[in-house]
């Protein structure tokens, strides 16, 4: 009989798992964007992806461990530009289209002091399969402040929020 009920408790949060599991559900839980539940969809506004920062950010644990190639998980940010946005990169942070996104001036260390680098300051036109990402969220945010744009083919999903706070 307790097996039984053991059974039929576990059935409601293994479902859940497993849809989220298949592929269309995300869980934020970072700072980076709001906390909740996203859905893939075509038209999404955040992405997930593997960064390319040569592991950096596996190496210094700023991700759990996970599906990218460098045995980290992919990150969730706020796409900020794609192809033909004006950037600039400066002490004061990233300027889409010259409008400076707040929370994204780069910082000289990571929380636990270690030098933190970032991408190289200057201005840019968004190339044609490249795409930058940036939390206005959180200051903190390890994104294209620190590895500069992303390629699209990167992208794994684009996200929409179901239900985030």
């Amino acid at each position: 009989m307790m097996r039984s009920i053991l059974i039929l408790a576990l059935i409601p949060p293994l479902v859940t798992f497993a849809a989220l599991d298949a592929g269309q559900f995300r869980i934020n839980a970072s700072e980076s964007l709001p906390i909740g539940l996203y859905r893939v969809s075509p038209t999404g506004a955040f992405v997930e992806f593997c960064p390319d920062d040569h592991g950096l950010s596996a190496q210094r644990h700023y991700r759990p461990r996970g599906g990218c190639a460098d045995g980290a998980a992919p990150l969730l940010k706020p796409l900020v530009a794609g192809p033909g946005n004006e950037i600039v990169l400066n002490s004061a942070g990233i300027s889409v289209n010259g409008k400076l996104l707040r929370n994204t001036a780069p910082l000289g260390r990571d929380t636990e002091g270690r030098p933190l680098p970032h991408s190289p300051y200057g201005s840019y036109t968004t190339p044609a399969g490249m795409q930058w990402v940036a939390s206005t969220y959180n200051s903190r945010s390890y994104d294209s402040r620190y590895f500069g744009p992303i390629r699209e083919s990167a992208v794994r999903a684009r996200l929409q929020p179901v239900i985030a706070w």
